[in-house]
């Protein structure tokens, strides 16, 4: 039994490669931080599994990771964990860095140290992209970060890359796109209106405050984005790869379908801009070149856009339904 150890489990990502793992066999560790206030939601289908092991540990604490990572002999390791919102980035820049920088190399190290044998993955952005220096993105496109969390996502992305040159560990990054699901946290944009427009339409609001409309992504779909990750284990070769739809949209576009398939009229009657969402400095136009995962890792998209905003909105009229708040 093929054995992997996942920081950030509890997380979007981190739930979906969970089951992903489980379904194929794993026996899967999770690294979680101890809160007075655990949240098992995005796991709670699986957290009986006995092939799922919740392990406690920190990113800040290097002992905690290279004793879990000594004791268990993983054979893929995938680094989720971070602190992934990037408009609390400016908020807090410098626990940014130390989680989603420096709690990098602290896994590379106790891998380096513990199993050095075993495969690495650490998940990267687009964001460090940001001001782009080409249109489509690929793997050699110049990064030029322009938040907090860029920043430390290209420390991340770069500390892997020496980790792999230097001591000859299979270390790979996914150069990974905007990816939502149902699982996204309300304080991201995607999920804030999926979410929002589910309650306007169950009458519980009356409109929904944004920042920028002409913002453009390439989103996806976070289940698809796991299953990329795991294929780029199963290579003989570490290599990092862009995974992205190829296409872009705009948070307007997001907004107007989302308006359609909860069954609302115009985006216009419930939509009120707040400058407070608006970032300090915008990305440009980010959208990512997939050709190199499909051709290599033969991966491919599920499903397009509008059905992953529809996808979202159903569940968020299931969740508000069953929700009395």
């Amino acid at each position: 039994m093929k054995k992997a150890f996942i920081t950030g489990i509890t997380g979007q990502d981190g739930s979906y490669l969970a089951e992903l793992l489980l379904e194929k066999g794993y026996k899967v560790y999770g690294l979680t931080r101890r809160t007075s206030t655990q949240n098992f939601e995005r796991i709670k289908e699986i957290i009986h599994n006995p092939n799922l092991e919740l392990i406690s540990g920190d990113l800040i604490d290097q002992h905690s990771v290279t004793f879990a990572l000594q004791d268990i002999q993983p054979d893929e390791i995938y680094n989720l964990a971070a602190q992934s919102f990037v408009k609390a980035s400016w908020e807090q820049p410098v626990l940014t860095g130390e989680f989603t920088a420096i709690g990098v190399t602290r896994v590379l190290e106790a891998m380096r140290l513990a199993c050095p044998k075993a495969k690495f993955y650490q998940a990267s952005s687009s964001e460090m992209f940001g001001k782009v220096r080409e249109v489509p993105q690929n793997e050699n496109t110049p990064f030029y970060p322009r938040s907090p969390y860029g920043v430390a996502k290209v420390y991340g992305h770069w500390i892997t890359v020496n980790y792999r040159e230097s001591y000859d560990m299979f270390a790979v990054s996914g150069i990974l796109f905007n990816h939502e699901s149902p699982r996204r946290g309300l304080e991201f944009v995607t999920r804030k209106i999926t979410n929002a427009v589910a309650r306007i339409k169950l009458g519980k609001q009356d409109s929904i405050e944004l920042g920028n409309l002409d913002s453009k992504r390439d989103w996806g779909y976070a289940k698809d984005y796991v299953e990329a990750m795991w294929l780029m284990l199963q290579q003989e070769k570490a290599d990092d790869f862009v995974i992205s739809t190829g296409e872009t949209h705009s948070v307007k576009e997001f907004l107007q379908i989302a308006c359609k398939a909860a069954g609302l009229g115009d985006y216009e009657n419930y939509y009120k801009h707040n400058k407070k969402f608006d970032r300090p400095a915008e990305v440009d136009l980010l959208i990512g070149n997939p050709e190199k995962a499909k051709k290599t890792l033969g991966w491919s998209p599920s499903i397009n856009f509008e059905e992953l905003v529809t996808l979202m909105v159903e569940k968020d009229m299931e969740f508000e339904s069953k929700n009395s708040n």
